[in-house]
């Protein structure tokens, strides 16, 4: 994306002309107004609307990108972004990435074109959360929700995906399970991988391993889970407890179940990563880890504005929340 102090290298003029002239602010020589127009044309530049009336101060706007607004666990973050971020002083401009690279790279060129602030970002694209930089072509402020990525000096906000599998993991094993199968999220993701790797570490700790056709993706999607564990749940030799990566596919495991003619927890166990609203109202109540969306996404915010307000050279701060287990009936001692 072309920056103002492209199109005045490319023109040899100032970026102070540049700006009049797309500002129509000052006065131009017609002989350096049709020098920088030429420039514009070539390198295919587009001021932002914002940043024109602003003249490089602040929007006041945030943007909030998440990945999936289907998934209620996204959109607990847009509730508690959407109260917290007027008390900053900003409004909030929500996108919806639904998991498509292609989708947050569209939408990360129009958070530059409305000349955002500060970007609150689940990411799903390593390229995409390569350092955003405005028209100015200085760097946007940015915090990642949810999901790091590597080599990325950003600002950070994330669950111990880790020990939230690892705490599940361990109370189905202090229950008798050994048999236990799991639906994963998506491997790429550090969330995917985090919830797998806290489950095996937890097994292997007791000398367990899981069988591998045990191992099942879920790619977060209801829909997905479902057809999964049906497959999980009708093999000659089933697991006895499933752990499940969040809490969108514990539904589709939830129906599957039904739909097979199974009792939770009488034919099997199910626990989850996370929870979703209105999941508490289901019977059995699920067993599940929990996350701080509330408390994180505060702290988002908190560190997005203090970026804003500091610059880009302080160094990139990661913060790690850790869940709490909630034991529910979803879960049963193993019987042989």
């Amino acid at each position: 994306m072309a920056t103002i102090r492209d199109v005045a290298a490319r023109a040899r003029v100032s970026t102070a002309t540049v700006s009049a002239v797309v500002n129509d602010s000052a006065y131009v020589s017609p002989e350096l107004r049709i020098r920088v127009l030429a420039a514009i044309s070539e390198l295919n530049y587009a001021p932002s609307q914002a940043a024109r009336s602003l003249k490089r101060g602040r929007s006041q706007l945030l943007a909030l990108v998440v990945a999936d607004l289907a998934n209620p666990f996204f959109a607990r973050l847009v509730w508690a972004a959407e109260a917290a971020v007027a008390a900053w002083g900003y409004s909030l401009v929500l996108f919806n990435s639904d998991e498509k690279p292609e989708n947050e790279r569209r939408i990360l060129a129009r958070i530059r074109a409305l000349s955002c602030d500060g970007i609150i970002l689940v990411p799903v694209d390593v390229v995409s959360t390569q350092p955003q930089r405005d028209s100015e072509g200085e760097a946007i402020p940015t915090v990642l929700f949810g999901r790091t990525v590597e080599g990325q000096n950003t600002d950070t906000i994330t669950i111990d995906n880790v020990a939230a599998a690892r705490q599940v993991t361990n109370y189905l094993m202090d229950l008798g399970h050994t048999r236990i199968g799991t639906i994963t999220g998506p491997l790429h993701l550090t969330t995917g991988r985090g919830r797998l790797e806290g489950m095996l570490e937890a097994m292997r700790a007791r000398g367990l391993t899981p069988a591998p056709n045990h191992i099942r993706a879920g790619e977060f999607r209801e829909d997905i889970a479902y057809s999964v564990a049906r497959e999980l749940l009708t093999q000659p030799e089933p697991p006895t407890a499933i752990y499940v990566a969040n809490g969108v596919m514990a539904l589709g495991v939830m129906r599957a179940l039904a739909d097979l003619g199974l009792k939770c927890p009488d034919d099997i166990s199910i626990a989850s990563t996370d929870t979703i609203p209105g999941i508490g109202g289901l019977r059995p109540r699920l067993t599940r880890t929990e996350h701080p969306v509330i408390d994180m996404t505060n702290e988002a915010l908190r560190l997005l504005v203090d970026r804003i307000n500091r610059g880009s050279r302080a160094d990139a701060r990661n913060i790690v929340f850790q869940p709490s287990l909630v034991v529910g009936e979803s879960c049963a001692p193993y019987k042989s």
